[in-house]
């Protein structure tokens, strides 16, 4: 009797540790193959800079827009997740820096001074800038002589602004977001603001009282996707665009988010 529950717990034991070696198998296979599919990438994004991106009270907060659209169109292709954090503009490329975030989506033009902290895809969209104002005096770029000139921090309407004011005399305010600067406006505390087609569009419509006129001289600015140095999502980003670029859906997301038709 003894033998025979000695044999009995010994061919327990036996199927237990055989059970565990198959569960440690796996758990190994299932993490094998070398691929990320699942990874979650950080984006950081400016969220006051509507149709590019802006939070939808109506939807508990949640940050959406033609860039996130960009965004999650691609993280899909390659087999990501996105998570979203929003925070101020000039604080998009320290973030990237800092790996605090992966890649930074917000309407971000890549100019030299740019270029020398992060890298950039492929450009995926191009704006002009308007002049946006609540007084109808101010008609063109003469007029804003000895006036107040908004400029979101560390955009490339703050350089706009300083090209500007080596032919006129006028004073600079510089914040954070750009609702900020439509509020200053309308409370006018300032005269004009340098806003992004796209987004003076937006508030354009919810604010009868501002008008607009573009800014001569400037070059389309174009949007492109930042990275840190030498990252390879950076090619990996470059391959999808060019594909949505190809087979349309780049132009429907365009015509969503801007009413335009490419």
């Amino acid at each position: 009797m003894m033998k025979k529950n000695f044999l009995m717990i010994y061919f327990i034991i036996i199927l237990a540790m055989l059970a565990g070696c198959g569960a440690v198998e796996d758990k190994g296979a299932s993490n094998s193959g070398g691929d990320e599919s699942g990874k979650t990438l950080i984006m950081a994004t400016s969220a006051d800079y509507p149709p590019y991106e802006f939070v939808d009270t109506a939807k508990g907060g949640e940050v959406q827009g033609f860039d996130v659209d960009v965004a999650n169109h691609i993280a899909k292709k390659l087999g990501y997740k996105i998570e979203i954090k929003d925070m101020d503009f000039n604080g998009l490329i320290p973030a990237i820096n800092s790996g605090k975030a992966d890649f930074v989506l917000a309407g971000m033009t890549p100019n030299a001074e740019r270029k020398k902290k992060v890298d950039f895809s492929d450009e995926y969209y191009a704006a002009q800038q308007l002049i946006v104002t609540k007084d109808k005096s101010i008609k063109s770029v003469e007029d804003l002589k000895g006036k107040t000139l908004g400029v979101q921090l560390a955009s490339i309407q703050e350089k706009e602004a300083d090209k500007l004011l080596k032919n006129q005399k006028f004073n600079v305010v510089k914040r954070n977001k750009v609702t900020e600067l439509i509020q200053e406006m309308k409370s006018n505390r300032v005269d004009a603001a340098i806003i992004e087609d796209a987004v003076a569009y937006e508030f354009l419509k919810k604010n009868k009282e501002l008008s607009s006129f573009a800014l001569p001289n400037t070059d389309a600015a174009g949007s492109a996707v930042a990275f840190p140095k030498d990252s390879d999502l950076t090619n990996k980003f470059n391959k999808e665009l060019k594909k949505m670029k190809e087979d349309g859906t780049m132009d429907k997301l365009v015509e969503k988010w801007f009413g335009v038709k490419k």
